[in-house]
């Protein structure tokens, strides 16, 4: 029997003598990992159907998407796979370490001819040393962490050439976006490609893995590049041992065989929203950027930070842009250190960050915000993916040039000054200056239902937790109030407009955050009363004409859980409704009554 090269993979682990095209086939698979991003969910489906891991020696956690644990979810979910790991024996890279998909291949535990899968949908990254990788969802890994094995749909092959001699200054990157204009976002859907040509064997491991990283993005199921005797020789050092080189049969029957003209590729960008909408540079009419960004697993290897520190060696960011550089690895970051590239990315300007997946996941930096303009060396730029603003994938030199530009460009077409923002404003423009203003007459008595929250101390983090620090919106505000309070999580679902909170002592300790107070008035919550308020908090209150008043004794009302209450701000007398019993406590100082008939402090 022949094979292609998934076909023999495939086949050696499976217990079929031979495969073809469209079978069902139940493989072992050699390498299991999960990530930060679907790591629990993973853990939780072998939790919940009582499984337990078939062998840990092959299963892996790699937490690469939020490398910094800056966000609350991803830090839950982190810490949610190490305990279960540290009870299973199960090895973590933990955030320190990088990609995962990179570390599996550096430190030797997937080799040539092996099998992959991961939560990561650019698992078949492997096809750059000749290996089969996978993403799949949470329930397919936590099967193959219970069972070994997995099945899968033998895919048809095609066999593609890239004949000719590379041009100079055509990148690996380059090459991949070329392949993209080419064959677009489906033409090559559901086919493994397998891909020769001398040059294709003379490319280095970095190269490899940024091409093959992009199957994903051409709807292949891998790239499979064959291992070179230099790519053998790495991963035999790296996987301390002797191993036996794969390759498809000179016989093996393909579904297609197709040859391109390597030395017709050109300097290729994405336009934002689709990776596959390809031009070539030099066809951009000097985009301004705004940002820039450096890694992924795409482009975030040793070769890419190397092209991107010879441009900026000695070069400025341009003024205004931001350029936002993250090694795949820690071992990618620790040599960049050794060699002073992080001297020279500093230097110039550059934020470093430590290694992990960067701007292809929300958690970590990279992303960027509305109308913003970035240059990127990720994989994917749909719209979203990176941030709310617009996205353009080019290669790691381009994108260096770009930023020290200030304009989308190329390495030789850097000018001798870059571009630089200029203020939309105008001397001409006339200041509006309000001279007088008409105020909405506010309410100085209040009726309102009563929340009794007799607890001191609550800090701003129990009243809106920093996971919510960047909502602007104060409509979307309000569904977190007390999110973060025990007893009272529900606060937000059960609030209605009118209702009034009372409270212990130091309400509000804590951050500065204004949020803290807005959101109250997002769901019609009309005052706070309690026996102290944080400073910050207080002034934070005042300023946005949100009543917050201070009491000494209010046990004479003898207030019950759901009382109605009359509040007058004027005079510092409160009633309680359901009894007419009343007390008095401080009332608005002539400051806070003054901020709260305008209605804020900037009105």
């Amino acid at each position: 029997m022949s094979f292609t090269f998934i076909e023999k993979i495939l086949t050696n682990h499976s217990d079929k003598i031979d495969v073809k095209p469209g079978d069902f086939v139940d493989i072992e698979i050699d390498v299991r990992v999960a990530r930060d991003f679907g790591g629990a969910n993973v853990v939780k489906n072998l939790i919940n159907n009582g499984l337990k891991v078939d062998d840990t020696s092959k299963t892996i956690f790699t937490f690469d998407c939020n490398p910094t644990g800056s966000d609350q979810k991803y830090a839950s979910n982190q810490q949610y796979c190490r305990m279960y790991a540290r009870k299973n024996g199960i090895k973590v890279y933990d955030i320190d370490s990088g990609i995962g998909t990179h570390l599996i291949i550096e430190k030797g535990i997937a080799i040539p001819g092996s099998t992959v899968i991961s939560t990561d949908s650019h698992a078949n990254i492997l096809g750059a040393i000749g290996a089969f990788g996978q993403g799949m969802g949470d329930k397919d890994i936590a099967a193959a962490w219970a069972n070994g094995r997995t099945w899968f749909k033998v895919p048809p092959s095609v066999k593609l050439t890239l004949a000719g001699t590379r041009p100079a200054g055509i990148s690996a990157k380059d090459i991949v976006l070329n392949l993209l204009n080419r064959f677009g976002a489906n033409e090559l859907l559901g086919y493994s490609v397998e891909l020769y040509g001398d040059e294709i064997e003379r490319l280095t491991l970095d190269e490899r893995i940024t091409i093959s990283s992009m199957a994903t993005e051409m709807g292949a199921i891998i790239i499979l590049i064959p291992p070179s005797d230099n790519i053998m020789a790495y991963c035999e050092a790296r996987a301390g041992r002797k191993l036996k080189k794969i390759s498809a049969d000179d016989d093996a029957e393909y579904s297609r065989e197709l040859t391109l003209d390597l030395s017709g590729f050109k300097p290729m960008i994405s336009r934002p929203g689709h990776p596959e909408d390809t031009v070539e540079v030099s066809t951009l009419d000097r985009i301004r950027i705004d940002s820039a960004f450096i890694g992924s697993c795409t482009n975030g290897r040793m070769q890419d930070m190397r092209n991107a520190a010879r441009i900026l060696k000695g070069r400025k960011i341009a003024p205004g842009v931001v350029l936002k550089i993250v090694p795949a690895t820690d071992e990618v970051w620790n040599k960049c250190l050794d060699l002073g590239l992080i001297k020279i990315f500093k230097d110039a300007g550059a934020l470093v960050g430590n290694a992990g997946c960067a701007g292809c996941a929300a958690g970590q930096i990279g992303q960027n915000g509305p109308e913003e303009i970035t240059i990127s060396t990720g994989n994917r730029n749909f719209a979203g993916k990176q941030g709310k603003g617009e996205v353009y994938l080019a290669s790691p030199a381009d994108v260096a040039a770009s930023a020290v530009a200030g304009f989308i460009t190329t390495e030789d077409a850097i000018p001798s000054k870059p571009v630089v923002f200029e203020s939309s404003k105008t001397d001409s423009e006339p200041v509006n200056i309000q001279k007088s203003i008409d105020f909405e007459a506010k309410p100085l008595i209040i009726e309102g239902r009563i929340w009794l929250i007799l607890k001191d101390n609550i800090d701003t983090d129990m009243i809106f937790h920093n996971r919510y620090l960047t909502i602007t919106d104060i409509k979307e505000m309000g569904q977190y109030t007390f999110d973060n309070l025990e007893r009272w999580k529900d606060f937000a679902k059960k609030a209605e407009p009118g209702d009034i909170v009372i409270t212990g002592k130091n309400f509000g300790a804590g951050s500065s955050r204004q949020q803290a107070v807005d959101f109250f008035k997002s769901l019609g919550v009309q005052a706070i009363l309690a026996e102290s308020f944080g400073a910050i908090y207080e002034r934070n209150a005042i300023n946005a004409a949100f009543p917050v008043l201070i009491y000494d004794l209010i046990d004479e009302l003898g207030l019950k859980e759901g009382d109605k209450i009359r509040v007058n701000f004027e005079t510092g007398e409160v009633t309680n409704l359901e009894n007419d019993k009343s007390v008095e406590i401080d009332k608005f100082s002539s400051v806070q009554m003054e901020i709260y008939k305008k209605g804020g402090l900037l009105k």
